[in-house]
C-alpha cells in the first residue's frame, strides 16, 4: 500500500491527472499495471501505448470502461477497457466501479485506483487493503499532532536512557529498568512508522515533516538494538535479530505488559522478576566511545564479558584485546570514565 501511495502522492504525474478527472466531476478506474495477469481480465478497449502524461490521462478518462497504465506508470497502455474479474470474490463495496476495483485488486498483486464521480474522492486497492486520498491539509494536520505526540515520548525516552546508562555504571540495573526503555523506544518506533506513512502520502509536500520526524528518532533504532544485544539471554537458538523480530510483533496490549515484553524477547534471567538484578554486556556504553567500531567492541565484550569488569580492567589489559594498542586502550578508558562520570551527574542533577 505504501508503495502504491507513493505514486499517487502530491508532487506526482499520476495523482495530477488523478486530480484533473476528479475536478472535472467525472469517474475512472484505473490499473497500474500490464502484464499478462491483467490482460487475461480485459476484454474490448482500445491499444494506446502512448507516454504518460496528466492531460492524456485526463482525456482518456472521459471514456467508459477502465484505464489501464504501464507498471511503472510511464505509459497509458489501453484505455475504454472492459475488466473481467472473477465474481467469485468478496467484496464490501456496492458501487460498480468500487465493486470491479476492489476486485481486480484482491486477484491481482497490482495497485487499482478509483475516481468516484458522486462521492468526489480518490480511493487506492491494493490486495485487501483500501485508503482513501486525502487532501494535504488534513495530513498535515494529522502528522503535525502525530509529531507533537512523538516529541513527548521521546523525551520521556530519552529521560528513562540515560537512567539506565547512570544505574548501568552503578551496577544496579533490575529488569524493570530495562524493559521500561524498551518498551518506550518500541512505541517511538511505531509512531514514528505511523507518520512514515502520513509522509509517503504527502509526497512532495511531506519535506519539512521528514526533517522534523528524522531530528525526533535519530538513533533510536540503534539504542534499541542495542539495549536488546546488553540484555538478551544467552542461547545459541536466539538471537539478536529474532529478539527485534519478535518485539515488532507484540500488539499494543502486550507491548504494555512487562512481563509479555520479556518472554518474547528472552531477557536475561530465568523468570521474570521486575526487581531481578541484570549485568549489561556493554555494548550500549561502548558504541558512545569515538572511532571504536563494531568488530572491536564485539572482541572487547567477548573477552570481558559485562560492563563492570570492562569498567574495572587496565588499559594494559584492555590492550590486549585484538584490534588494540595501548594508546588506544587509554584513550578507551579515559572515554568511559567520562561517560560514567556524566552518566551518573545527569542522573542527580
Amino acid at each position: 500500500m505504501l508503495a502504491a501511495l507513493a505514486i499517487v502522492a502530491p508532487g506526482q504525474a499520476l495523482r495530477e491527472g488523478l486530480d484533473r478527472i476528479r475536478q472535472s466531476g467525472k469517474g475512472a478506474l484505473i490499473v497500474v499495471g500490464d502484464g499478462p495477469d491483467v490482460l487475461e481480465i480485459c476484454s474490448g478497449g482500445f491499444l494506446l501505448d502512448a507516454g504518460f502524461s496528466p492531460q492524456r490521462l485526463h482525456e482518456v478518462a472521459k471514456m467508459d470502461g477502465a484505464i489501464i497504465l504501464a507498471a511503472d506508470g510511464s505509459r497509458i497502455a489501453r484505455a475504454n477497457v472492459h475488466l473481467v474479474p472473477d465474481p467469485s470474490v468478496p467484496t464490501s463495496e456496492t458501487g460498480t466501479r468500487h465493486r470491479t476495483a476492489e476486485r481486480v485488486a484482491r486477484s491481482l498483486a497490482v495497485p487499482v485506483i478509483s475516481v468516484s464521480e458522486s462521492r468526489d474522492a480518490i480511493t487506492v486497492y491494493v490486495g485487501n487493503q483500501q485508503r482513501p486520498l486525502l487532501p494535504t491539509a488534513p495530513l498535515l494536520a494529522r502528522s503535525n499532532q502525530a509529531l507533537q505526540t512523538l516529541e513527548q515520548y521521546r523525551n520521556r525516552l530519552t529521560a528513562t536512557t540515560a537512567a539506565l546508562s547512570a544505574l548501568e555504571v552503578e551496577d544496579l540495573v533490575t529488569q524493570r529498568d530495562v524493559l521500561n526503555v524498551l518498551q518506550r523506544a518500541e512505541t517511538v518506533r511505531r509512531i514514528a512508522e505511523e507518520i512514515e506513512a502520513v509522509i509517503v502520502e504527502l509526497g512532495a509536500d511531506g519535506r519539512l515533516v521528514r526533517l522534523q520526524l528524522d531530528e525526533l528518532v535519530g538513533g533510536i533504532h540503534d539504542d534499541r538494538e542495542l539495549i536488546v544485544r546488553d540484555y538478551l539471554a544467552s542461547e545459541a537458538d536466539w538471537t539478536v535479530e529474532q529478539a527485534l523480530a519478535a518485539l515488532d510483533h507484540l500488539d499494543g496490549d502486550a507491548l504494555l505488559d512487562p512481563r509479555g515484553v520479556a518472554r518474547a524477547i528472552r531477557l536475561m534471567g530465568h523468570a521474570y522478576d521486575p526487581d531481578g538484578a541484570l549485568q549489561p554486556r556493554g555494548y550500549r556504553l561502548l558504541s558512545r566511545v569515538p572511532r571504536l567500531g563494531e568488530e572491536t567492541i564485539d572482541q572487547i565484550v567477548l573477552q570481558f564479558g559485562n560492563l563492570q569488569k570492562i569498567m574495572r580492567v587496565t588499559p594494559t589489559e584492555l590492550a590486549e584485546v585484538t584490534g588494540m594498542g595501548e594508546s588506544r586502550a587509554r584513550a578507551v578508558k579515559e572515554n568511559l570514565a567520562r561517560l560514567a562520570e556524566s552518566s551518573i551527574l545527569d542522573r542527580y542533577s
